[in-house]
């Protein structure tokens, strides 16, 4: 079986703005991520993406925070955990937690604008800058070379995706490269099988790269990422609902059915140890 018969799974828990009032699954507390982090595994995720929340469901940057979650995870599954580092406040209070030395995490490749428009209301749920500049992404890569985290370079636009050359010149990436391809999003690129097939080439070969569909975009994106070879981030961060349109229970309900569309792509489900192998073939892993 070739490297790109396997399908990493991915799956973000909680992310740091909506609420049980959204979505009662969402998780906020460490054993709640951490038990919400199993149901995905047990379910095919071979990668958690987390955010920390105080117990009240706020974000929160805190290492203490993000070292229970860790350590809740940790004793319930092995699968592979990877850090936010994204968000608004200056980068020196995004930084600390990835002393933990988590397997991945993630890195904001780019400044843009970040909104979500109401058609109906013709006016904006959110608007903000979203604001990462080369000094602070070069400084997160430096971080995460020096604590052994592989950067999962996020990238919400074509600029963003070749902005990785950068940071390739002055030895802060390690191949093989990791990208994501955030979509869905007003500002970024559009949600479409043809603009993500643009992100893809864009890539150096040998890269793993996957898409994270925002809002009901997340199923066709996740069909096409799986036709075109790339890996695919489901849960509740991103998308509340399953492809029926029932809201999903959990976590797991998500990557249940993103596990159920590999199997129709005809490719397979990663394993955590098949993750590790693709991610580091060195072996050189936190």
């Amino acid at each position: 079986m070739s490297e790109a018969d396997f399908v990493i799974l991915s799956c973000a828990l909680t992310g740091a703005v909506t609420t049980k009032q959204h979505c009662p699954a969402i998780p906020y507390t460490p054993v709640e991520i951490a038990e919400e982090a199993k149901r995905a595994y047990d379910a095919g995720a071979a990668v958690v993406h987390i955010h920390a929340r105080n117990d009240d469901g706020s974000p929160t940057w805190s290492k203490d925070t993000f070292a229970a979650i860790m350590a809740e995870t940790k004793a319930r599954c092995p699968v592979l955990i990877n850090w936010s580092t994204g968000g608004a406040g200056p980068m020196s209070e995004r930084v600390s937690h990835l002393a933990l030395k988590p397997h991945i995490a993630a890195l904001n490749m780019g400044s843009m604008n970040y909104a979500k428009w109401n058609h109906k209301k013709q006016q904006f749920a959110f608007q903000f800058v979203f604001q990462n500049s080369f000094d602070d992404i070069m400084a997160f890569a430096k971080a995460m070379k020096e604590t052994g985290a592989k950067p999962e370079m996020e990238c919400f636009d074509v600029g963003h995706t070749n902005s990785h050359k950068v940071l390739a010149e002055l030895g802060l990436l390690e191949k093989p490269y990791h990208f994501s391809f955030i979509m869905g999003v007003l500002g970024g690129i559009p949600a479409t099988a043809r603009h993500l097939a643009f992100q893809a080439e864009q890539v150096p070969a040998g890269s793993r790269w996957k898409v994270i569909g925002i809002s009901r975009e997340q199923w066709p994106l996740a069909m096409a990422a799986l036709s075109l070879g790339g890996d695919v981030r489901v849960g509740l961060e991103d998308n509340f609902y399953l492809p029926t349109g029932e809201m999903a229970k959990s976590n797991g309900e998500l990557v249940t059915a993103a596990a159920e569309l590999v199997k129709l792509s005809g490719r397979t489900v990663a394993s955590v140890d098949d993750a590790k192998r693709l991610l580091w073939p060195a072996g050189n892993h936190n």
